[in-house]
């Protein structure tokens, strides 16, 4: 059986309207939120966030993060007295999986967040933390 020109082209139609219908299905059942719910109110409070970055630059020994087998450690400088806030546990390819942990440290500013549950990958850990009448914030990758 031979095709004629018209035949041929009605078939590379069918073809392409199916696949279009295909591409269109697919893309429905992708998840296109945004990274946070609600990042435009975060992004007009800006300038608190870059206060508390600058805060944080101006410390004699900033905090440390460190990864040690199973856990995240973190180092709070010795200069500040009764750190209190929020560590954020951040997988920008799942945000089911991010986790926050209240700030806690023992007498020597130290504080361990174990990691044995987590999901090997990268993970961005984001501190914001009071001290002293002040706001400080890092961010750091932790690749677990």
């Amino acid at each position: 059986m031979k095709l004629n020109w018209g035949t041929s082209i009605a078939i590379i139609y069918g073809l392409f309207a199916i696949t279009m219908v295909g591409f269109v299905i697919k893309s429905k059942s992708i998840d296109h939120s945004l990274v946070t719910d609600d990042y435009y109110a975060k992004d007009l409070a800006y300038q608190s966030q870059y206060d508390k970055l600058t805060n944080s630059q101006e410390l004699a020994n900033n905090l440390a993060i460190n990864k040690l087998a199973g856990e995240v450690q973190f180092l709070f400088p010795k200069e500040i007295q009764q750190a209190s806030g929020n560590i954020l546990f951040y997988r920008a390819d799942d945000k089911g999986k991010d986790f926050s942990v209240e700030i806690a440290p023992d007498a020597n500013g130290q504080q361990l967040v174990p990691t044995a549950q987590l999901t090997p990958g990268r993970w961005k850990v984001k501190v914001d933390w009071q001290a002293g009448g002040k706001s400080f914030y890092k961010e750091q990758v932790v690749i677990l």
